[in-house]
């Protein structure tokens, strides 16, 4: 079967992950919850947004980036995420 222009769809259940956080980064949390509220007028619990936190802190690291695209096109993948 010839293969599609839109590749096979990445597996898009959630995965659940359990965290501590020190007392001081939980301030910080809250801190940032109420500087968000604060830009956007919506209030958000710290554990919705903590996946965005670290999903946009993930894309902003150039090296992380240029070490996983190295790496994926060294074992020839072209899945993206």
């Amino acid at each position: 079967m010839p293969e599609l222009k839109l590749a096979k769809l990445p597996d898009r259940k959630p995965v659940k992950i359990a965290i501590t956080v020190s007392p001081n980064l939980n301030q910080k949390l809250g801190a940032y919850a109420e500087a968000y509220k604060g830009a956007y007028g919506n209030e958000e619990k710290v554990s919705d947004l903590i996946p965005f936190i670290l999903e946009q802190f993930l894309d902003g690291d150039r090296q992380f980036i240029g070490k996983r695209r190295r790496s994926n096109s060294q074992t020839g993948s072209s899945a993206r995420g």
